[in-house]
């Protein structure tokens, strides 16, 4: 089980190349690059060089000793508005060709989730089934992810697409693809009052593709480091090692170092890898006890 984190901040203070310096230095083995400011019209990933700029950054990853194993697409991938969707369901297929460029195995792809949850199944069926000839043309597989709804930043959490384990897992079903998994946000399911461990147990083995590691406090998607609050990790760990998974333990807690000044952030990164390292080994321990 390799250890990976996602790109977004790190990318954006830093630069891309000094970004994944900083990660070979901490010790990861992989990272989740982060394309979801191809939202915005001035991102470069949506200008003409995308393909050689994917190959130089998987080139100058491989040097340092990284693999780009996991993405994220851009989102919200609907709106129900116009251009808006149309664009971004072409950037979209963007990230899909420019992760597979750069070796991934997964990217992660938001559900639509801008109407009632009960209205919404038949449209993300729909949309992830579209993905499907360019995951088989680049051999990437598409991730779903437990999603949560959220009027204001003072509002309560409220269940969404995929933000339980029966509705992410016929989701899935309903695709009805081998391209077409799932990745679970920890933190996302303890919002919405879902014990990750359970959900882990509950979806199986053949559903669960990849991970979006973080703790939260409950109150918000604060993406932090495990062991900043009360989430229980240990069960995580076993539930990951009985049911088999197969992928890789990879962190979206960004927000653990954002505000460190640049000095300490090597620091910041080096706690996120003896974390992850620990964990990994509460999984391959419990692995050797079943």
């Amino acid at each position: 089980m390799k250890l990976g984190t996602s790109t977004e901040i790190l990318a954006q203070r830093f630069g891309e190349e000094r970004a994944l310096e900083l990660l070979a230095e901490a010790g990861f083995d992989a990272v989740d690059w982060d394309l979801s400011a191809m939202t915005k019209d001035s991102c470069h990933w949506n200008g003409p060089d995308w393909e050689q700029r994917a190959t130089e950054l998987r080139a100058y990853a491989e040097k340092l000793g990284l693999e780009i194993l996991q993405a994220h697409a851009p989102f919200p991938p609907r709106k129900g508005i116009e251009p808006y969707d149309s664009i971004v369901q072409e950037r979209i297929f963007r990230s899909l060709e420019i992760a597979a460029v750069m070796g991934a195995e997964n990217i992660v792809v938001h559900p639509a989730k801008h109407l009632p949850r009960e209205q919404l199944r038949e449209l993300n069926v729909a949309m992830y089934r579209e993905l499907i000839p360019l995951c088989q043309k680049l051999g990437i597989t598409v991730c779903t992810e437990n999603m949560y709804d959220r009027k204001d930043d003072r509002s309560p959490f409220l269940m969404s697409v995929c933000g339980d384990s029966e509705d992410f897992s016929q989701m899935i079903d309903a695709v009805g693809s081998p391209w077409i998994r799932g990745c679970l946000d920890t933190g996302h399911a303890v919002l919405l009052g879902q014990d990750p461990a359970d959900f882990i147990r509950r979806i199986g083995k053949d559903r669960l593709r990849c991970l979006h590691v973080h703790e939260v406090n409950g109150y918000t998607d604060s993406h932090t480091i495990p062991y900043m609050d009360s989430g229980d990790w240990e069960s995580v760990a076993k539930a990951l090692a009985e049911t088999g998974y197969e992928g890789h333990f990879v962190f979206e807690a960004d927000k653990f170092f954002r505000a460190f000044p640049d000095a300490l952030i090597p620091d910041a990164l080096t706690l996120m890898v003896k974390t992850g390292r620990y964990l990994i080994s509460r999984v391959e321990a419990c692995r050797a006890a079943l």
